[in-house]
């Protein structure tokens, strides 16, 4: 089987056209590590280095500023140009998205030619403005850590300072450097996808989360040898991971390519003076079909709450009255990443994002009325309103099917970082599952289509040839 791979990957480097593709997507991608590496002036980098390192051996989670720093590529830890990272552009094209759904315009606009193109321009200029205020509302975090609450012990930040001058002229540049960083790292991800190979903004992102790497190599070495005085793991429990970790990366592959195909009849028609000859076809289903859209909605809603109750209970405690402000905190404590009721919390944010996501994305009216215009059908439906109806109701069980995945994947890695079940270090835990593992077997899977497809073009095997999931009528 390795052979069968090494031999495609050989391949890939004969074709020229594909060669050149690679390389440019490579060198690319080098440069995008280098904006997360470029340090922004007036800035001390390492305090706030090792602030995080205390914070992840504080916490043993993410938090939001965690959180964020994994997507980034570990930028934000570094005060780098590109600490904003891709995500401004990724929340501007959710935005477009969802309104293209609900406002009238733009999905008229959409369906027009030309239109997609139009919609991205606009995804750009949201973009800059995001980049705008994310940037602005970092540069005064930068200036005032300390007034920040919810992120750690403040108390570190009374020995330790980030910005060495401040004022309107730092917040000045220092937004806009972070504003240009992102913007180069969206117009990267362009070029990748028109030149390269991939999806080049879902690369920019993985090739982030894969440069955590080495922070999940040191917090599995420190399990098994821990620094005096500590007790290693059994080594049984490094077996144990690796086949949770085979298991898990299969199922999520599977899942991925998992569809229902929904077969397709078209009558013989008449169009003008051509006769054109009915066939069959199918329409796809995907298991999975919003992706991992709605464990970022739910991780990126949840992180608030435990911060809004906490710093309300201690203002409420401030005042004098103690009591309800420790009912406050309480309610911070339970709903805290990692504890049960963030994690129930989780769960039944990912159901409704997932099926809100369906409902704005797939539009089975159109679908059905796109199929009796074009004179096809679904054998044993009627066109129209039944076929509508059909459609409706296989893809609410397909979606019901699909967000169950999405919370088994989402809460393996919050809780095998407990103490109580796993204890496992969670920059560790993070590749068992949740966002990042989604999103690099995603990009990965979809790399080594459009690989395939150049590969075919050539007559030669691909690397999914004999790994396809069949879909299931």
């Amino acid at each position: 089987m390795f052979s069968q791979y090494f031999q495609t990957l050989q391949n890939c480097f004969k074709v020229s056209e594909l060669r050149s593709r690679i390389f440019f997507t490579l060198g690319l991608l080098v440069v995008c590590r280098l904006v997360s590496m470029i340090p922004l002036p007036g800035l001390d980098g390492a305090a706030l280095a090792e602030f995080f390192t205390n914070l992840r051996n504080e916490q043993d989670t993410p938090g939001l500023l965690g959180m964020y720093s994994m997507f980034t590529g570990g930028a934000l830890e570094r005060c780098a140009v590109g600490s904003l990272g891709i995500m401004p552009y990724i929340s501007a094209t959710i935005i477009l998205q969802l309104m293209t759904a609900v406002v009238p315009s733009l999905s008229k606009l959409a369906r027009e030619e030309g239109g997609r193109t139009q919609i991205i321009k606009y995804g750009r200029y949201l973009t800059v403005l995001l980049c705008l205020g994310q940037g602005l509302v970092m540069s005064m975090g930068w200036e005032h850590p300390e007034r920040i609450p919810g992120f750690g012990n403040n108390a570190f930040w009374e020995t330790h300072e980030l910005v060495s001058d401040g004022g309107w002229w730092y917040m000045l540049r220092t937004t806009l450097l972070l504003t240009t960083g992102t913007v180069l790292l969206m117009w990267l991800g362009e070029q990748i996808s028109e030149r390269g190979i991939g999806n080049g903004i879902s690369l920019v992102i993985t090739v982030g989360i894969i440069a955590r790497v080495d922070t999940a190599v040191l917090g599995m070495w420190e399990m098994f040898f821990p620094a005096a005085g500590g007790d290693p793991a059994h080594p049984s429990k490094a077996l144990i991971l690796l086949i949770l970790l085979l298991a898990v990366v299969g199922v999520v592959i599977a899942v991925t390519q998992a569809m229902r195909k929904i077969p397709v009849q078209y009558a013989q028609r008449n169009v003008g003076r051509k006769m054109y000859q009915g066939g069959s076809t199918y329409f796809p289903l995907k298991v999975n079909y919003a992706g991992v859209m709605p464990i970022i909605f739910a991780q990126a809603i949840l992180m608030f709450p435990a911060q809004i109750f906490g710093t309300l209970g201690g203002i409420i405690q401030g005042r004098g009255m103690a009591e309800m402000g420790q009912f406050f905190i309480n309610i911070g404590d339970q709903l805290a990443y990692g504890n049960v009721w963030n994690l129930v919390m989780q769960a039944l944010m990912i159901l409704f994002f997932s099926y809100f996501w369906v409902a704005t994305q797939f539009n089975e009216t159109q679908i059905a009325d796109d199929l009796k215009k074009a004179g096809g059908y679904i054998p044993g439906i009627r066109p129209g309103n039944a076929t509508r109806d059909f459609l409706h109701h296989a893809m609410s069980r397909l979606t019901l099917a699909g967000a169950m995945f999405l919370v088994i994947i989402a809460v393996i890695p919050t809780v095998m970082a407990r103490p109580d079940v796993g204890n496992i270090p969670f920059p560790v835990a993070q590749f068992f599952g949740g966002t990042s593992l989604l999103i690099m077997v995603g990009v990965m899977l979809d790399t080594m289509r459009q690989m395939e497809s150049h590969l075919a073009q050539h007559h030669y095997d691909g690397f999914l040839k004999s790994g396809k999931v069949r879909g299931r009528f």
